[in-house]
């Protein structure tokens, strides 16, 4: 996400409110877009930002609390109770963020008008100097405004799920949309834009693949097995059929089976030769048998003592019944896949800069629902292609430096998760370079928390490093 600095925002909480957006990185870093600060859609009332994303548009609006609160009752169309204590407002203020949605409904009206069809509109009250925990209404929370401390990880949720339409707005439209809200916001470039997760054309189609091809593979598997076995049922009775003719053959030429007749026990006479033979050799074997354990008995206490030293080869057999037992306990369940060419624009931190000096061939993404040891966990994989093998190499070292930045989950950028959407915070991380290629690795449980060293985590990124990534 792109910072346009315009005004001096109205706000104490102003300041939490740009560190929060300014976290999200810049480019589609889960959601992307140009959050314009201290911009004055309607009549010269600033708010503290106008965040114009590819999905949806956010109105920013801070509301100054006169206390820390631990936590903090906000319904919007009742009184507020900081730790339980009632918070007035002004006289006819209902809560403190009556204003606020007001100038909101203003600000939603003049979008609307400049930008018919803009997407979903969405509100945030940003509240401080500091809450631990808001506590909105369910119905509340069904719609389109939320209230909270502005974090990196509140603004971030907030972001996805208020900024949800189907489809990205394209870089002309958003253009239109800056230019009404912000006519003195500075020109944008189209390649910058692109990289905020802007369409280029207003006619694009997603590039997700939203049919999971793994889950579309799994039922031919059991589709052809049937369809084989009768085949092979169907085989064998053609064959006795063909093979009856030269049985009847065989029976008219009665003449010669006398001679078949000793032919056949023939082969009887020597199997029973063979296991006859066998009897003095069994005999031998037993004999030396009965004179080794004389030997030993005889030996003494010398060969109890040589006899002892194979126990220590069981503790070495044993590892083996974990290390297989470890590898079936993790299952993994694709949620999306897609692959395209905008490298650039699925990367935050250094990882997005190396791509924008470095253009890659292709990025392929993956996200799986795993299950290690039986604990949930969420996978997300991408695979980077380069024109040549040197290039790989470097960005694999860009990637491997810790807090360097990686490549953005697939699902929770398209909303396809199912259930509680994981967030990639100390994510055990793997990475693997073939040839032209590089496939970086994080895995977290679900819910957190997660730390990179976590036995389980690594077990599963480095079982990962195998998935298949359909592009």
């Amino acid at each position: 996400m792109r910072l346009v600095r315009l005004a001096q925002q109205p706000s104490r909480v102003a300041e939490d409110v740009r560190a929060a957006l300014a976290s999200l990185g810049r480019g589609s870093n889960v959601v992307g877009g140009v959050a314009l600060i201290g911009a004055s859609p309607v009549d010269g009332r600033p708010v503290e930002a106008v965040v114009v994303m590819p999905k949806g548009v956010l109105i920013v609006i801070g509301v100054d609390l006169p206390d820390p609160a631990l936590k903090l009752e906000a319904p919007l169309g009742g009184p507020w109770k900081a730790d339980g204590w009632p918070l007035v407002h002004g006289d006819t203020s209902i809560n403190p963020a009556t204003d606020a949605l007001s100038l909101s409904a203003a600000c939603t009206h003049k979008i609307a008008d400049v930008a018919p069809g803009a997407g979903p509109i969405g509100t945030i009250i940003a509240v401080g100097p500091y809450v631990e925990t808001v506590d909105q209404p369910a119905a509340d929370l069904a719609g389109s405004v939320r209230v909270l401390y502005p974090t990196a990880t509140t603004m971030l949720a907030a972001t996805i799920s208020l900024a949800s339409a189907p489809r990205p707005r394209s870089v002309q439209q958003a253009r239109e949309l800056i230019a009404a809200l912000a006519p003195d916001a500075p020109p944008m470039p189209e390649e910058m834009l692109l990289g905020e997760g802007f369409s280029a054309y207003s006619d694009d189609e997603p590039t997700v693949i939203r049919e999971n091809p793994l889950v579309a593979i799994a039922p031919t598997v059991p589709v052809e097995h049937p369809g084989k076995r009768p085949k092979k049922s169907a085989v064998p009775p053609a064959k006795p059929v063909q093979a009856a003719p030269p049985v009847q053959q065989a029976v008219a030429v009665k003449p010669r089976q006398p001679e078949a007749a000793p032919a056949e026990p023939g082969p009887k006479t020597p199997h029973q030769s063979k296991t006859v033979k066998w009897l003095p050799v069994a005999a031998i074997g037993l004999l030396i048998v009965l004179l080794i354990a004389a030997i030993s008995v005889a030996s003494g206490g010398d060969d109890t003592a040589s006899t002892q030293p194979p126990p220590p080869p069981a503790p070495s057999t044993s590892p083996p019944p974990p290390s297989s037992s470890a590898v079936e306990s993790i299952q993994f369940t694709s949620r999306a896949s897609a692959a395209d060419q905008k490298c650039a624009s699925h990367a935050y931190g250094d990882v997005q800069s190396s791509l924008q000096q470095t253009s890659c061939s292709a990025v392929k993404r993956a996200s799986f629902a795993g299950s290690i040891d039986g604990r949930n966990a969420a996978v997300t994989i991408a695979v980077v292609e380069f024109p040549d093998a040197g290039q790989a190499t470097a960005f694999k070292a860009t990637a491997d430096t810790p807090g360097g930045g990686g490549i953005l989950d697939l699902a929770t950028e398209t909303n396809q998760w199912q259930g509680e959407v994981p967030v990639f915070e100390g994510a055990a991380y793997q990475s693997s370079l073939d040839g032209k290629s590089v496939r970086l690795v994080q895995v977290v449980w679900v819910p957190g928390p997660s730390t990179p060293d976590d036995p389980g985590l690594v077990r599963g990124a480095k079982a990962a490093l195998e998935l298949p990534v359909q592009g």
